[in-house]
């Protein structure tokens, strides 16, 4: 079939690596000039994200149905990286994928506070194979040596993984067989079939809206800015993402190859896509520093923003009328959700099976 996509985010350029490898005829438009990464806040948030896939830990704050979605995305992700990995010379160098688990971590004073995040998460895990897991100093120093780990609280969350986003994203657009990329151009509107465009309507047999918080005003999407901060930190070796349950904020840490970082992330009701402030640079790797010292002669790399798309519920929604799919309100589950949601649509609108 012929498809169009709008958008070439990161639904949009898995979507178009399935349909292409499924053998439909697939074009993609975006506004963005290239697909090379951006950091200033205005291309596609796949790019910013840290890649953390953690369906344990998003219990604190989603429901046990839409968590669960994630355990299928980290087997699917597992096997398109294992594909990538065969084709990505095009891209550079392959995308990373591990599956060693995570970290839960908490200070001596905030261990009240934890605890209330694990009932939470041990509630909506209530079945499920993988539960959270107390650690003492020793087990803690055997996983993680890097971490002040007589100091800590900590659990480890199996099963949970982690995915270089930035490889990734350019593997999918650089390995889609056949496919036509459109860039700088903004799709204007769109309907069951059809794209406008600045040169006018095109149609297809089937359309996907993919294009997050470009999709207004036709979904009632907002975006919610998100902050990070970029080290390169030869002296610190991490294994796995960690979490830190602070009194003020949630702070992860995401190692990535080159002996890179991430810290991450704020979240805050704004569509303000200015540099990073102040504030949340302080206080991400002022806490990020708690738990790791030596950290304190990391090289920041950069600072980054974005906005994720959230709709009023903070759920993903997906919408199929004949000839047309919308995907969108990833918020701050792209990448956990991302497979498992494709994966739906394409089954139900046939296209795969």
């Amino acid at each position: 079939m012929k498809i169009g996509i709008a958008g070439a985010g990161l639904l949009g350029r898995l979507a178009a690596w399935l349909l292409a490898h499924a053998g439909h005829a697939v074009q993609v438009f975006d506004p963005a000039p290239d697909p090379e990464p951006r950091f200033d806040g205005q291309g596609a948030a796949g790019f910013t994200a840290a890649g953390m896939l953690s369906p344990l830990a998003e219990l604190e704050s989603s429901d046990p149905e839409l968590a669960a979605l994630g355990w299928h995305s980290i087997e699917r992700w597992g096997h398109i990286v294992a594909r990538l990995a065969k084709w990505s010379p095009a891209a550079g160098k392959p995308p990373h994928f591990d599956c060693n688990g995570s970290l839960l971590l908490a200070h001596g004073p905030d261990l009240g506070a934890a605890r209330r995040v694990l009932a939470r998460i041990e509630a909506g895990a209530s079945g499920w194979p993988q539960q959270p897991l107390a650690l003492d100093a020793a087990r803690l120093r055997e996983l993680e040596p890097a971490l002040q780990s007589g100091a800590l609280h900590a659990w480890l969350l199996p099963g949970e993984a982690a995915i270089c986003t930035i490889r990734t994203l350019k593997a999918l657009q650089a390995t889609a067989p056949g496919v036509q990329w459109h860039w700088g151009q903004a799709v204007r509107a769109l309907g069951p079939g059809r794209l406008e465009l600045a040169a006018g309507w095109q149609t297809f047999d089937h359309v996907f809206d993919l294009r997050g918080v470009g999709a207004r005003p036709d979904l009632p999407v907002r975006g919610v800015r998100g902050e990070t901060v970029w080290l390169h930190a030869p002296d610190v070796t991490l294994h796995r993402p960690l979490r830190l349950l602070h009194a003020r904020h949630r702070l992860y840490l995401v190692p990535r190859p080159g002996q890179q970082i991430v810290l991450g992330a704020s979240e805050i009701e704004s569509e303000d896509r200015s540099p990073v402030s102040l504030r949340s640079a302080v206080e991400l790797m002022a806490a990020a520093h708690s738990l790791i010292p030596a950290l304190a002669e990391g090289r920041i790399l950069r600072l980054d923003r974005n906005l994720r798309p959230a709709l009023p519920d903070n759920r993903p929604c997906i919408h199929h009328e004949p000839g047309l799919t919308r995907i969108n309100g990833l918020y701050r589950h792209g990448w956990l959700l991302a497979p498992a949601l494709l994966d739906q649509a394409l089954s139900d609108t046939g296209l795969m099976t």
